[in-house]
């Protein structure tokens, strides 16, 4: 019996006499994988007399919470799967079999508290930070990137009414789109936080839901949508922190009317707008100084072979001394690796489509993603910590593969010394198996895989009638047209 990324499944519930006296209820994710066992304080996990998941059953909330990790870390596996792999691991273990049906796995997740969820969050992207250590700080302050995205849900009542489609669709044709706004951390990679929207929330609006995961001192990167005055504005007067994003793109920095540093580096006085924000509360507004004074940097960026393009840059961090601009320049180059970060998520990792059918369910599946992808990032972060390797350079995709044959490896080791070099072992492949050094290499967003010749849903699947010869006719192949000329 195999059991991926949870190997020591085996080892406790193999019949191996005295072995098996530890049950699945009293298997915790410390106990499951030894190397991991510093990534969740003990009593995230625990039952409590009362509440929920708290009565003896097979699903308890520890053994539920790691079946959902493990089946977001293998992709497409269904609850089927999950129920037919715990049958599996009770006949190994001798106690009876549970329902072939995946109603009691599905119940147990819905249990799953919310909470616990984004505390593991928390705890895993703390050790990743831990181990990565301060060596992307600017000045000894810590750097957290926000960023955006989307995700579809399946087409239901209650997820088209908390998330409902693009407006552009016809009803019936398109998916619910999930919006959420993650902090990522600029050292280790992994994501801090994440709030949820619908397709109408801005991205300061969901910025706003996660200032209390800022603390004081920290620096804010970000894109367009937080080069502007409100941001600039309310972080450092509010909470302490600075930010550097990209300048909104209404924003146009005469260089001319600027108090100049060096070239194409000056400070500007933006004037407080007369209308209130609606991302901040009128407290909020009121405290919000009239002027501010902000540092635009403008440089261009040549790539050879291709045309140079033009970034201007805006922050809150004006002091030329302490924070010149080639260090922002390349903080703010950075920032792409994180984007990297979100396509993990969505391509690796399968994030891109989610399967739960009501909004909560889908929010929860979608923080056990994270979740999975900081297990991943800790693993990271221990190779290069251990082997002293570029973070960049780790590969996510083949962290993933190691650590899928690796975990089938150790869960048949017979004693913890073996075990031990195994996971030595790993490490190590996954600092000599490292990304080849590409600088501006250029990744364009396109296909080259042709889809196939199937027609575009334009109805409601009831309603639409479905043309069982279009390649025949002219308008689906005008290259007939001058076959007879």
């Amino acid at each position: 019996m195999h059991t991926p990324y949870f190997p020591s499944f085996r080892s406790c519930l193999a019949a191996l006499g005295r072995r098996t006296a530890q049950t699945i209820r009293q298997t915790t994710l410390a106990q499951l994988q030894e190397h991991l066992r510093h990534l969740l304080p003990a009593p995230l996990l625990s039952t409590t007399d009362e509440g929920p998941n708290s009565r003896e059953r097979v699903f308890s909330l520890r053994f539920t919470f790691e079946c959902f990790i493990w089946q977001v870390l293998k992709p497409k596996t269904s609850c089927r799967e999950v129920v037919r792999q715990v049958q599996g691991l009770l006949r190994l273990a001798g106690r009876a079999v549970i329902d072939e049906g995946d109603s009691a796995f599905v119940q147990a997740r819905q249990r799953l508290p919310r909470e616990r969820l984004q505390k593991a969050l928390t705890a895993t992207a703390r050790v990743a930070e831990r181990r990565v250590g301060s060596s992307s700080q600017i000045n000894g302050r810590p750097v957290k990137v926000a960023d955006a995205s989307y995700t579809q849900l399946p087409d239901t009542k209650k997820n088209q009414k908390r998330y409902p489609q693009s407006p552009v669709q016809k009803k019936g044709c398109g998916f619910p789109l999930l919006k959420f706004l993650v902090l990522f951390s600029l050292g280790s990679g992994a994501v801090l936080n994440v709030t949820f929207g619908n397709l109408h929330d801005h991205d300061l609006r969901l910025l706003h839901d996660l200032w209390a995961a800022f603390q004081q001192g920290d620096v804010l990167l970000g894109d367009r949508a937080f080069g502007e005055f409100t941001t600039l504005a309310s972080l450092p007067k509010l909470l302490g922190i600075d930010v550097l994003a990209r300048l909104h793109q209404c924003r146009k920095a005469d260089f001319r009317k600027a108090r100049r540093l060096a070239k194409h580096d000056a400070l500007f006085v933006w004037s407080k707008d007369w209308y209130r924000s609606e991302v901040l509360s009128a407290a909020e507004w009121n405290l919000l100084p009239t002027q501010i004074t902000v540092r635009i940097i403008r440089f261009t960026a040549t790539i050879r072979g291709f045309h140079s393009r033009r970034i201007t840059l805006v922050t809150s961090l004006l002091d030329p001394k302490l924070y010149p601009a080639q260090e922002l320049m390349a903080l703010y180059a950075r920032r792409w690796r994180l984007e990297l970060c979100l396509r993990d998520l969505k391509t690796t990792m399968g994030m891109e489509q989610l399967r739960c059918q009501t909004p909560d369910m889908a929010e929860k599946e979608l923080l056990a993603y994270l979740i999975g992808h900081n297990l991943i990032r800790c693993i990271i972060a221990e190779a290069v910590a251990t082997y002293q390797v570029e973070l960049d350079r780790v590969s996510f995709k083949g962290a993933v593969d190691a650590l899928r044959q690796y975990s089938s490896a150790i869960s048949q080791a017979r004693n913890a010394k073996t075990r031990a070099a195994l996971w030595e072992d790993l490490l190590l492949n996954l600092a000599r198996d490292l990304v080849p050094y590409r600088p501006n290499r250029l990744e364009p967003r396109s296909l080259k895989r042709r889809p196939k010749n199937f027609g575009w849903l334009t109805k409601p699947r009831r309603k639409f009638k479905e043309c069982l010869h279009r390649n025949r006719y002219w308008k689906s192949n005008p290259r007939n047209l001058r076959a007879l000329n």
